[in-house]
């Protein structure tokens, strides 16, 4: 698999089209690997020029944000920002919605300027452009698909339809669960929730979510978001599914039809 790092780029006179933008659960959690490996596939069989920042790719500072620790947040901020700069980079493509929310919105009042883009929008663009070619019929064809609205791509940033479209090209029949898009149900991960037990109540959020999710029929959660991964995954075992129900993120469902 070839996944270049930006300085190796740069040392041999070349220049990515995108950086892209791993995030911590894309580099170190093990389900969210094979989420990270199937977007390298895509690049690579459309021919993206690509590159990553490597061992030079530390935390966003989202989670020391969200759990109130704004000085630390900053800190990583900058840094970050300084490396980028350092490699004028101008445009960032990342699979995790938390990264691409801080990145997008909260890195330009720290010097941080760059067009930053989902990866569920880019695969769109990808499909819609006839770099990745769908055909009718294929292995996704009238199967049950629901898609889990992350908060931090749809209620965050208004990004709704890029997945659900790519979704769509699959040829599958995408059902809506009760709630979707801006009355879509927070997975519980988010606003570093990732990182701490669940607060006492009747029930934990993410069970809550994989009943609506398994209320359509469908046999495939598709998610964006590696975080929404880990929770509607173990919702949908907590309900003893996970041999009938699959969760998978965008990138793995094309990586999949187009047989990479």
């Amino acid at each position: 698999m070839n996944v270049p790092t930006i300085a190796d780029l740069i040392a041999k006179g070349e220049t990515p089209e995108i950086l892209f933008w791993v995030g911590c659960a894309g580099s170190f959690d093990d389900r969210a690997k094979r989420v990270t490996k199937a977007f390298v596939k895509i690049l690579n069989a459309v021919g993206t020029k690509f590159a990553v920042l490597g061992n030079e790719e530390t935390c966003t500072g989202d989670p020391a944000r969200r759990a109130g620790n704004e000085f630390l947040f900053q800190m990583q901020a900058m840094n970050n920002i300084s490396i980028l700069n350092g490699y004028n980079v101008k445009k960032i493509v990342t699979a995790c919605p938390h990264c691409f929310n801080t990145l997008k919105n909260e890195y330009p009042e720290l010097g941080g300027n760059y067009e930053v883009i989902h990866h569920s929008t880019f695969i769109n663009q990808l499909i819609n452009d006839g770099k990745i070619k769908m055909t009718e019929g294929g292995s996704f064809k009238g199967k049950k698909i629901t898609y889990h609205d992350s908060c931090y791509l749809g209620r965050a940033n208004n990004i709704y339809e890029a997945p659900r479209e790519v979704l769509e090209s699959l040829d599958a029949d995408l059902v809506e669960m009760k709630r979707c898009r801006t009355t879509g149900l927070c997975c519980g991960a988010g606003g570093a929730q990732m990182f701490k037990e669940p607060e006492k109540g009747d029930k934990d959020i993410n069970i809550e979510r994989a009943e609506e999710a398994l209320a359509t029929g469908a046999t495939t959660i598709a998610v964006a978001c590696p975080f929404c991964m880990t929770m509607m995954s173990d919702g949908v075992k907590n309900k003893e599914k996970e041999g009938q129900v699959n969760v998978k993120d965008l990138a793995e469902l094309i990586a999949e039809t187009q047989g990479l």
